[in-house]
């Protein structure tokens, strides 16, 4: 079995989480009682210094470290190993009242005001320059020490900023993406329409909620822009890192299924992928079953950003959250069954917010694993010692790969395109819902399924689903006939292959690009329902005894020497939802279904046979139904070479 160990030091899983010292540096027998729990917990590492800024460097140029020193020496003496984090997260006040610029813009213009954290513009200079500067002296300090096993730069990225510095940062983008030809953009962003046409680059303006957001190419670009800078902000941090500590690790915590960062784009950049798993156990909108198939679904993710290195899961809550709607507890059990999905799915690690819950301030209620009660003695703390104890069992099975031979395209620009599209229903065509359904369907079957990006190599995969593969990128099209070349099997669905990705639609039919040839079809219409719409398909008996028996003497076969297939007639109606089931018709099965998830019905005609080796499939979404045929996405058509 293919292993990639990444903490050889502590031999096993990575236990741990969040650790908040400088919250207690004024009591000093709670923070000798913290390493004593940690010990009984099966705790082997903490993360420190995550939002500590204010106390690192108190002052401007005035820095103070030797707090973090004995706490970074005390859990080492005890075996407990330390992830140092970059302080970068949340700013110290006396840097914004000094260097204002360091704060960000908002979407309306308005300079925001100091506070929360997440909240600093990533293109000013001063604010880097600063960043910089407290990253070396931290890396010099502690970059030798055995303990020191990682570093967690800044914390859970996101956001945009709006400022004069991120604005001329766009625009110099633009002009290095675009040859410094103005028309050249001007094409591929269709800027005719309107008159929205540009003369120059500095005419163009980020999408600001009050001016320019009708233009699909420059809010796709926005967006592609902040990923390219928030990367490169955190590059810059990596750098200055691994200038000093070339042998230590980084990582960034990423937020799940995040819609504000193209995380394909960031993860090349991390040694580990890491990210903070916060699932919704025990709401009111579905069972626990589909809450932990969710939740695997966005370890695969996590998983696949970096294939071939292990994931961490670098936060969960050991108890509840404080943040959600509803703050519900962890059912007794429940810990145990997330960590050891955790693991199952690839990580390396399971880690917490938080150790020991603060006594004030935004999170004083958020879950952590020793409480206000301050004691061993309650039952998130033992059952987090048994997960403890459970890791250290299975240690040999750190660093193992987990391997699968299916994959799900799933593409953060194709999400972006999709939710700016001007078409079909505004509020349901729910893309993230749609890859997440399908995925769950397989997970039930016992698939696995890589989430990669369509312009990935898809060499190591049997089958591939392209759900709602809207934009295609460059190569995306050749790189699936080559899969399907090789005899892969490809399923796609409804809304595939509508633009490039200059989101400018292909010419001469749906799906574009050579891809109406390789699945032999041509997306004629494309419809969306009300919420009260049904729409369902009709088999007769008769049909469906015709398609199993041979032709009969005197029957007329088609042009090609076949018998003609059994036809289905599609039924549709704008009513009201069904009070109640009804008998079915005598002599007919009815496949009854309901309203698409996503809120389109998608039309499709014949179109040229396509040529090669593999399979060509495309899929309806299930029916709705309890039927064994329709608890999965169903093929529509399914042939060795062709499609007849």
């Amino acid at each position: 079995m293919e292993k990639k160990i990444l903490f050889p030091q502590i031999g096993g899983f990575v236990h741990g989480g969040d650790y908040n010292p400088e919250q207690w540096l004024d009591r000093p027998d709670i923070l000798e009682q913290d390493v004593e729990l940690m010990k009984k917990a099966g705790i082997n590492s903490a993360s420190v210094g995550i939002f500590s800024w204010s106390v690192l460097e108190p002052q401007e140029g005035r820095y103070d470290f030797d707090w973090l020193a004995q706490i970074i020496d005390r859990l080492y003496e005890n075996g407990i190993y330390t992830v140092l984090a970059t302080p970068s997260g949340a700013r110290p006040a006396w840097l914004d009242a000094k260097y204002p610029e360091a704060m960000r813009v908002n979407q309306m213009g308005m300079r925001e005001h100091h506070g929360g954290r997440h909240n600093h513009c990533m293109s000013s200079p001063v604010y880097r320059e600063k960043v910089a500067l407290i990253d070396r002296k931290l890396a010099e300090r502690f970059g030798s020490h055995p303990g020191v096993i990682m570093y967690h730069i800044s914390n859970e990225f996101s956001g945009e900023c709006y400022c004069d510095h991120c604005i001329t940062k766009f625009r110099k983008y633009l002009r290095e993406k675009y040859d410094n030809d103005i028309e050249k953009l001007n094409r591929a962003w269709w800027t005719f329409f309107w008159s929205h046409r540009y003369n120059d680059f500095d005419q163009i303006e980020p999408p600001f909620v009050h001016g320019e957001t009708s233009v699909m190419g420059l809010n796709l670009e926005w967006k592609r822009f902040t990923t390219w800078n928030t990367n490169d902000f955190m590059k810059a941090e990596a750098d200055v890192l691994h200038s000093v500590t070339p042998h230590i690790p980084v990582t960034a915590n990423l937020m799940r299924m995040f819609g504000g960062l193209d995380y394909r784009k960031m993860a090349p950049h991390m040694d580990v992928v890491s990210w903070d798993n916060y699932p919704p156990f025990h709401n009111d909108w579905e069972t626990l079953e589909d809450t932990a198939f969710e939740t695997a679904f966005q370890h695969a993710l996590m998983r696949s950003l970096k294939r071939g290195v292990p994931f961490m899961m670098m936060e969960s809550a050991p108890g509840l959250v404080n943040w959600q709607n509803v703050n519900k507890v962890k059912r007794p059990g429940i810990h145990r069954l997330a960590c050891l999905q955790a693991v199952a799915c690839g990580s390396d690690s399971v880690q917490y917010f938080q150790w020991r819950k603060g006594r004030g301030s935004y999170e004083q209620f958020h879950g952590a694993v020793v409480d206000h009660i301050g004691t061993d003695d309650t039952r998130i703390f033992r059952e987090v010692a048994e997960v403890g104890e459970l890791l250290r069992q299975i240690a040999p099975a750190a660093g193992t790969l987990v391997k699968t031979r299916a994959a799900m395209l799933f593409d953060w620009d194709n999400r972006w395109a999709i939710e700016d599209m001007q078409g079909l229903g505004r509020n349901t065509k729910k893309y993230e819902q749609t890859c997440i359904g399908i995925w769950k369907e397989f997970f039930r079957l016992g698939v696995d399924m890589d989430i990669v990006g369509s312009d990935e190599d898809l060499d190591c995969y049997d089958l591939v689903v392209a759900p709602m593969l809207y934009m295609l990128q460059p190569g995306t099209a050749q790189n699936l006939k080559a899969f399907v070349e090789r005899g892969g099997q490809l399923l796609a669905t409804y809304l595939c292959g509508y633009v490039d990705s200059e989101q400018l639609c292909y010419l001469g039919g749906f799906p574009g690009d050579g891809l109406k040839d390789l699945f032999g079809i041509v997306s004629e219409e494309i419809d969306s329902l009300y919420p009260t719409d049904r729409n369902g398909i009709a088999l007769t008996e008769e049909a469906l005894g015709r398609a199993a028996a041979p032709a009969q003497a005197g029957e007329t076969p088609s042009r090609n020497g076949r018998t003609p297939r059994p036809r289905l007639r599609r039924t549709a109606s704008r009513a009201a939802p069904h009070p109640q089931k009804k008998a079915e018709p005598a002599g007919r099965r009815h496949l009854r279904k309901k309203a698409e998830p996503t809120g389109q019905r998608h039309l499709r005609k014949a179109g040229p046979k396509p040529k090669g080796t593999g399979k060509y499939l495309t899929t309806r979404k299930s029916c709705g139904c309890r039927m064994p045929a329709c608890s999965a996405p169903t093929p529509m058509t399914s042939t060795g070479a062709a499609p007849p």
